[in-house]
C-alpha cells in the first residue's frame, strides 16, 4: 500500500472573457476571482486527517511545478468552459508522472475527454470518495469509479474555507441544496442531481456561515444552489428562519444571491422572508419571450404567468433580478432578436445573460437531437458571446449569428445607454424595499475613485457620470449599487466590444475569401479562351490576397490576449483556405496554359 500524503486541489483557469469572469470588473477593485471552487473544498473535507493539502485556484495564483513536484497526488475539477485550461494542467502532471485524479461537471459529463487523467470520479463523491481514496492507495481503484446515488445532505462536510485566499474574491460560496423538480429540455441540473431537491439541515449550514465568520469574511455570499426554492417546503421552514436569527445574532454580515425558478415571483411570503434574510439578489432562467419557445424546451413554469409582471414584482420586493436568455430554439422565428431585446430593456434586467443554445452532453436535448443526426460537435461551455452552437439549428446559421450580434450590441452599445437605461429603472424598482445598506468604508472608497479613474476615460464616460449622479440624487440609500452595476458593467462592455470586433474581422475574411474566389475563377475562365495576361493577373491577386491578410494579421495582434487566441485561430484556417485556393487556382491556370 502507497501512502498518499501530499494533496493538490487544483481548480483551472476560467476564461476572462466570460460572461460569468466578471474579469474586466475585477480588475478595477483590485479582486482575482468572482467566486471560490466550492466543489473542491468541499472535497478537502473528505481525505484522512494525516493528508497535507494545498489549494491552487489558477483564477487567483500561478500553479507552479515546485507545487506539482510536492504532490503525491493531484486533484482537479472542472467545468466544460474550463476544458482548455484542464487539460494544460494534465499535460503538466504527465510530463512530471504525478497521477491525476478528476471530478466535477466537466469530467462527469465527458470522461472520454480525459486522456492522460489516471483516475475519473464522476458525479456527487461525498458517500463513495473515502472508499475510493482506500482503493487509490491501494492501487486497486477504476479508472472511472462507480457513479454513486445521489447522498443525503445531512452528512455533508464543512467546506475548508481555510485553504482560500479570502481576500481574492469577490464573494464566498455555500450550498442548501442539489436537484430541481422541473424538466428543461436543455438543462442537465436535473440529469445529475435529480428531481427531488435535497437540502441541507438548517444547522448544517449556519455551521458554515460561522466558519466564514470566523475567518473574517464579510460581504456577499453566493448560494449556489440551481433552484434553492426547489424544496420550497423545507426554505421556508427551516432554513429562512435561522438564517434570519443567525443575521441578526451577528449584526448583519453577510448579503446572498443565488438562482431560483420564475415561480418566486407567486409567494410573497417567500420574496419577504428571502429580503429579510439578507438576500438582494436571484438569477432567474427565464431564456425567451417566446410561449411556442418555453414549450418546445419543456419549460412550463415560465408559461404560468406573465413574465414582465414576475419580474417586475420580484424586483418590487427588494430583491435584483439577472436571467439567462437563449436563442437558437426551433420554434425560434425571424422576430426573436428583436423580441429579447425589448423584453430584457423592459424587464429593467442590467445583467442579462444572452447565449446560442448548445446542446450539453447527458440532457434530453442531446439525446433528441443525437437521434435526429443534428449533433455537430463537443458544446464549449461558454454560453454566451459565442456565434457557434454544437448542432445544426432550423434557422439558418448565418441568420442566427446575425441576430445574435445584434443583440449584442443593442443590449451593451459602446455608449452603454441601455445598459444604464436598465439599471436606472432597476434602481427606481429596488429603491423603496431595499434593504441592504452597502457599508461604505475606505476600502469602498478606494474601488469607487479606481473606477472614476478608469471608466470615466472610456468612450462610454460621459454616460458613466450622468448615471452615477443621477442616482446619487435620486437614491442616496442605494448609491452604492449603483458604483456596482456600473462596475460590472464594463465586464459587459468589454467583452461584448471585442467579441463583436473579432466577429467583424472573421466576416472580412470570408468576404476576401469569397472575393478572390470569384477573381480566380475570371483567371481560369479567361485561360480558357486564350488570354495571355492571366498568369500576371494572378500574380497581382496574390500580392493583393497576401497585402490583405497582412492588414487583418495586424488588427488581430491588436486584440487582448484573452481573446486573441480564438481569432488568431479562426485567421490561421482563412488564411490557409485562401493559400490552398490560391494554389490550386495556379495549378489549374498552369495547366490550362499547357493545353493551350
Amino acid at each position: 500500500m502507497h501512502r498518499i500524503n501530499n494533496i493538490l486541489l487544483v481548480y483551472p483557469r476560467v476564461p476572462k472573457n466570460t460572461y460569468w469572469s466578471f474579469g474586466y470588473s475585477l480588475a478595477i477593485i483590485g479582486k482575482k476571482s468572482a467566486m471560490p471552487p466550492l466543489g473542491l473544498i468541499t472535497l478537502a473535507s473528505l481525505f484522512p486527517d494525516r493528508c497535507r493539502l494545498k489549494l491552487v485556484d489558477m483564477n487567483v495564483t500561478v500553479l507552479s511545478e515546485a507545487d506539482l513536484l510536492w504532490a503525491d497526488a493531484v486533484m482537479v475539477s472542472a467545468m466544460i468552459v474550463q476544458k482548455q485550461s484542464f487539460h494544460t494542467v494534465v499535460a503538466a502532471c504527465n510530463r512530471l508522472r504525478r497521477p491525476v485524479v478528476a471530478g466535477g461537471p466537466y469530467p462527469s459529463a465527458c470522461p472520454e475527454e480525459m486522456a492522460g487523467v489516471d483516475h475519473v470520479v464522476p458525479g456527487e463523491v461525498e458517500e463513495n470518495f473515502a472508499a475510493f481514496f482506500s482503493a487509490f492507495e491501494r492501487g486497486t481503484a477504476p479508472r472511472i469509479a462507480d457513479r454513486a446515488k445521489h447522498p443525503d445532505l445531512k452528512q455533508s462536510p464543512l467546506p475548508r474555507f481555510d485553504l482560500l485566499d479570502l481576500g481574492a474574491y469577490t464573494s464566498m460560496a455555500i450550498q442548501y441544496s442539489r436537484g430541481c423538480p422541473f424538466h428543461c429540455e436543455f438543462c442537465d441540473i436535473w440529469q445529475m442531481y435529480g428531481n427531488r431537491p435535497r437540502v441541507k439541515p438548517a444547522d448544517r449550514v449556519m455551521g458554515e456561515l460561522d466558519a466564514l465568520h470566523r475567518l473574517g469574511w464579510r460581504g456577499a455570499v453566493f448560494v449556489v444552489d440551481d433552484n434553492f426554492i426547489g424544496n420550497r417546503k423545507s426554505v421556508k421552514s427551516d432554513l429562512l428562519p435561522s438564517l434570519i436569527q443567525w443575521q441578526q445574532a451577528h449584526e448583519r454580515p453577510f448579503q446572498f444571491f443565488t438562482e431560483a425558478s420564475i415561480d418566486l415571483a407567486g409567494d410573497n411570503e417567500l420574496m419577504d422572508t428571502m429580503v429579510a434574510a439578507g438576500f438582494n439578489e436571484v438569477f432567474i432562467g427565464i431564456e425567451t419571450p417566446s410561449a411556442a419557445a418555453l414549450k418546445e424546451t419543456g419549460k412550463h413554469q415560465n408559461l404560468k404567468m406573465d413574465l414582465l409582471t414576475a419580474v417586475e414584482h420580484i424586483q418590487h420586493s427588494g430583491m435584483e433580478v439577472t436571467a439567462g436568455f437563449i436563442l437558437g430554439f426551433d420554434a425560434d422565428g425571424a422576430d426573436i432578436f428583436d423580441r429579447q431585446i425589448a423584453f430584457i430593456q423592459r424587464a429593467a434586467i442590467p445583467k442579462a445573460m444572452v447565449g446560442i443554445l448548445n446542446a450539453l452532453p447527458g440532457t434530453a436535448l442531446y439525446h433528441r437531437l443525437r437521434s435526429q443526426g443534428r449533433l455537430t460537435g463537443a458544446s464549449l461551455g461558454n454560453n454566451t458571446h459565442r456565434m457557434s452552437t454544437n448542432f445544426r439549428t432550423r434557422m439558418p446559421a448565418g441568420q442566427l449569428k446575425a441576430g445574435y450580434r445584434q443583440i449584442l450590441g443593442a443590449l451593451y452599445d459602446a455608449r452603454m445607454n441601455a445598459y444604464f437605461s436598465r439599471c436606472n429603472r432597476l434602481l427606481d424598482r429596488l429603491a423603496q424595499a431595499y434593504r441592504f445598506k452597502r457599508p461604505i468604508g475606505w476600502r469602498e472608497i478606494v474601488m469607487l475613485l479606481r473606477a472614476l479613474i478608469r471608466q470615466s476615460l472610456t468612450v462610454y464616460g460621459h454616460r458613466y457620470l450622468q448615471f452615477l449622479l443621477r442616482n446619487l440624487i435620486r437614491h442616496r440609500s442605494i448609491c452604492g449599487e449603483a458604483v456596482r452595476l456600473a462596475i460590472q458593467g464594463h465586464h459587459f462592455h468589454v467583452i461584448t466590444r471585442e467579441t463583436l470586433k473579432m466577429e467583424a474581422m472573421e466576416q472580412e475574411l470570408e468576404r476576401a475569401y469569397d472575393y478572390f474566389a470569384a477573381r480566380l475563377d475570371t483567371c481560369k475562365q479567361s485561360v480558357r479562351a486564350g488570354s495571355q495576361e492571366t498568369m500576371r493577373q494572378l500574380t497581382i491577386l496574390a500580392d493583393q490576397c497576401a497585402r490583405t491578410l497582412r492588414r487583418i494579421q495586424k488588427r488581430v495582434n491588436g486584440i487582448p490576449t484573452d481573446f486573441r487566441g480564438e481569432i488568431a485561430h479562426r485567421y490561421r484556417l482563412w488564411a490557409q483556405k485562401l493559400n490552398c485556393l490560391f494554389a490550386d487556382g495556379h495549378a489549374q491556370i498552369s495547366e490550362f496554359s499547357r493545353m493551350l
